[in-house]
């Protein structure tokens, strides 16, 4: 990255101007927007076959009016999450730091990464502690959960999490552009569009509509900032 030094003759206003304008360009210098949404993208799309090949746990059954509950927990596509998180995470830190070397600017990432790491800890922690899923084979048996309490449900969730942490690093790039994009991923997260695929439909494939979804909307935005990107790029 360069700049021109341009005397402005000691006018304050010129100064603290030009001040602002480097500190614009510095941090347009520091994002590597699309290198975050891609890495996602993959872990995404990624627990389809982690889902559809686990083995269910399920345990600590109740009898009910109606039929029986149960804990529902699916570890081998848990430790997935955690697992390919935690990797995702230091190629999207190994991927900021080698760009800011060879562009010759500072990075604020470690916070954001720091944060997706912890998430996907906590989260996964929650699950496994007995925060999971409960099956009942007859669905008259339960009153439907209130509309936020599945908000929270689904925000609590691996996708959710990815949702949390865009937040983090749209704060600290000053990146308003990604806050709007990682808002409508989270919308997209939290009032799932499953195409008419419907509740306990496609067996073993079950989660595969919302995940192909979310990790489709992660990689549509790579694409887009980075072509934005490359659109700012000097020619």
């Amino acid at each position: 990255m360069t700049s021109d030094t341009v005397s402005v003759g000691g006018d304050p206003r010129r100064l603290l101007a030009d001040a602002r304008d480097l500190a614009h360009r510095v941090r347009l210098a520091q994002r590597v927007t699309w290198l975050p949404l891609l890495v996602l993208a993959v872990v995404t799309f990624g627990a389809i076959p982690a889902y559809r090949y686990g083995n269910p746990v399920v345990s600590d059954c109740q009898a009910v009016d109606g039929g029986e509950v149960c804990k529902f927990w699916e570890p081998a596509a848990q430790f997935y999450w955690l697992t390919a998180a935690v990797l995702a995470y230091v190629v999207i830190a190994g991927g900021y730091l080698r760009v800011a070397r060879a562009r010759g600017v500072g990075v604020r990432v470690l916070p954001y990464v720091l944060t997706g790491v912890a998430l996907s800890v906590v989260l996964f922690a929650a699950i496994a502690a007995g925060a999971g899923a409960w099956i009942v084979p007859d669905p008259q048996a339960l009153l439907d959960p209130s509309a936020a309490v599945q908000v929270l449900f689904r925000l609590l969730t691996p996708t959710g999490g990815i949702g949390l942490a865009l937040l983090v690093l749209a704060w600290l790039e000053r990146h308003v552009a990604l806050l709007l994009f990682a808002l409508g991923y989270l919308a997209v997260v939290l009032v799932p569009i499953n195409l008419g695929w419907g509740v306990h439909w496609g067996g073993q494939w079950e989660d595969a509509p919302m995940l192909v979804i979310s990790g489709g909307v992660l990689l549509l935005g790579s694409v887009g900032f980075a072509l934005a990107q490359r659109l700012r790029r000097p020619r």
